[in-house]
């Protein structure tokens, strides 16, 4: 959906929940909860707030919201804690007599909105006339249900940052090259790490519509990374691991492969937001830990593994900040708006788009 229109489409919160105190708050969600049983469905992204990942009845990175979410058929209502491509995908993959609300309609992802419909047919076209029927198209799951139909209808699939490694390499299986969307960073990370050197690697940039390329022969390019990134995971820095290596070199630095090239190269270890928390969570009591990923996860993996020293690589970092729009008042508001029959933010992808994401998802699944 253009950004612009679903912006348009978001109620304003009303008065009232600006003046209700969190404890307030937080008794009438238990009371509803309570109240509508089953019939709710509550999953919450590991980036949330602590105080919306307590009502959680799932949590997870996308992918396994989504996936837990298909899987619950008793649901009425999904209450998607998460952002709007999260949202889509869960629609998508659940029943068809559910519905699925997102608390705030602003709750978008900025690396999702850096790559469009209309820029990515744009790019195709271009790109199939310098390349011809050689190249297969992959997404991010962190990407807008019409980029996965657009995926879908071309061949390709989604990708996780868990499986990435795996579905470069299945798309290497069916075309010579492969392009990237929209995260340059986990896409290069990815190719890298199969062995690809940078200088087969190429970026386009859907603003200026062109192939930015440094090598002398564009045959050789093998990866085309579309020209975005997550607003969270680029702040992190090569000189912030220096630094913390000079001032602390008894902790190990494991970071989220959408942090750049540069980064992922200098850290111990990188992998998804479930291999994070599942590396700290195994690891032994008294490691240290560095961490770069997004700061709520980084402070609730410090409280739930407090036998362990986890800090972030950047203390400074803000939270993801579209996330961060589901809080309390909004989770509250859209339980209410259930209870009285009056639903907002309902987020609901056509057929047609559903059609081609869903096969595009499949692909991966």
């Amino acid at each position: 959906m253009n950004i612009l229109k679903t912006f348009s489409k978001n109620k304003t919160l009303p008065a009232r929940y600006s003046d209700m105190t969190t404890t307030e708050m937080e008794l009438r969600i238990k009371e509803i909860k309570k109240m509508l049983g089953n019939k709710l469905f509550l999953p919450a992204h590991h980036y949330q707030k602590d105080e919306v990942v307590q009502f959680a009845d799932g949590t997870g990175d996308s992918l396994q919201l989504a996936k837990i979410s298909a899987l619950n058929k008793e649901a009425d209502f999904i209450v998607f804690c998460g952002v709007h491509f999260m949202a889509e995908t869960a629609d998508m993959l659940s029943s068809v007599n559910q519905i699925v609300i997102l608390p705030d309609l602003k709750a978008g992802c900025s690396m999702a909105d850096m790559a469009n419909i209309h820029q990515t047919e744009r790019a195709w076209d271009e790109l199939n006339k310098i390349f011809g029927d050689t190249i297969l198209p992959l997404t991010y799951v962190n990407s807008t249900a019409e980029i996965k139909a657009f995926c879908g209808k071309n061949g390709g699939a989604t990708v996780t940052s868990s499986n990435a490694k795996e579905m470069v390499s299945w798309a290497f299986e069916q075309k010579e090259r492969l392009l990237f969307l929209p995260d340059q960073h986990l896409g290069r990370n990815t190719a890298y790490a199969l062995g690809i050197p940078l200088q087969d690697m190429a970026i386009w940039d859907p603003i200026k519509n062109e192939l930015i390329f440094e090598g002398s022969d564009i045959e050789q390019i093998k990866v085309i990374l579309w020209k975005g990134h997550c607003s969270v995971h680029e702040k992190f820095t090569v000189n912030q691991i220096q630094d913390f290596r000079q001032n602390y070199s008894d902790y190990k630095i494991i970071v989220h492969p959408e942090c750049t090239h540069e980064v992922v190269s200098a850290s111990d270890l990188n992998g998804s937001t479930h291999y994070i928390i599942e590396t700290i969570k195994h690891a032994a009591k008294g490691t240290k830990w560095a961490v770069g990923t997004e700061m709520n996860l980084v402070n609730r993996l410090a409280q739930q593994f407090s036998d362990k020293k986890i800090v972030s690589l950047n203390p400074n970092l803000c939270p993801c900040l579209t996330m961060n729009r589901i809080d309390l008042p909004h989770l509250l508001w859209s339980l209410e708006n259930i209870i009285d029959g009056k639903l907002e933010n309902i987020i609901k992808v056509d057929d047609e788009t559903k059609k081609y994401a869903v096969m595009a998802l499949n692909r991966m699944m």
